[in-house]
């Protein structure tokens, strides 16, 4: 049998979410599980988009079976008009056989997002990247307010899942607050998980 990973799955089209799935790969490797960062190409608003087998850099595209053998999951998008990001939604509008077989029941997840303004939408989007995977029967995890960066950060951080603030130019590293809740709630999820196996 392959040994448990938590699956961190993101789409980042500038690069600040994908920062983000690095930090929360910190925080899972704290447990000694294995952090599975995979990325989803992207779609064309004018016919089906065609992208190598794998990208020229970053993480590796996510099939189905990394997401089916998932111990947990951590689900992240950059924020498009308040909700997550197409190709992220794409991906997840495939996983119907995942859904009819029950593959993600009872497994945890927790949500991710980066936003170019202060009021860009992150709790909306935080909030409806839970929905397909309350679909999927998971048990969705958030940020409980004893991470003291959440009662003090001026950037990101929320208790529905990990954010950053970005600016328009996508160059802002994340604040120490912020990286700080990307590493709690990666070890959140992946200690959740050893619970639940236990």
């Amino acid at each position: 049998m392959n040994n448990p990973y938590i699956l961190i799955l993101y789409y980042s089209a500038n690069g600040s979410t994908e920062k983000m799935a690095q930090q929360l790969a910190r925080g899972v490797e704290k447990t000694g599980l294995e952090a599975r960062l995979r990325t989803v190409p992207k779609v064309s608003n004018v016919c089906e988009s065609t992208a190598p087998p794998v990208p020229n850099d970053g993480a590796i595209y996510c099939t189905q079976d990394d997401l089916r053998n998932c111990s947990g999951l951590l689900l992240g998008s950059p924020t498009r008009f308040g909700n997550m990001a197409a190709p992220l939604k794409y991906f997840l509008d495939s996983t119907s056989t995942q859904w009819l077989n029950g593959d993600l029941i009872g497994k945890p997840a927790a949500v991710f997002t980066s936003t170019g303004s202060m009021h860009g939408g992150q709790e909306s989007t935080l909030l409806t990247m839970m929905l397909p995977l309350l679909h999927h029967g998971m048990l969705i995890t958030g940020l409980p307010y004893s991470e003291p960066e959440l009662m003090k950060t001026q950037t990101g951080g929320t208790p529905y899942g990990a954010s950053h603030l970005s600016d328009s130019t996508h160059n802002t590293p994340l604040s120490n607050d912020e990286s700080a809740l990307c590493h709690a709630l990666g070890q959140r999820v992946a200690l959740l998980s050893k619970q639940l196996k236990s």
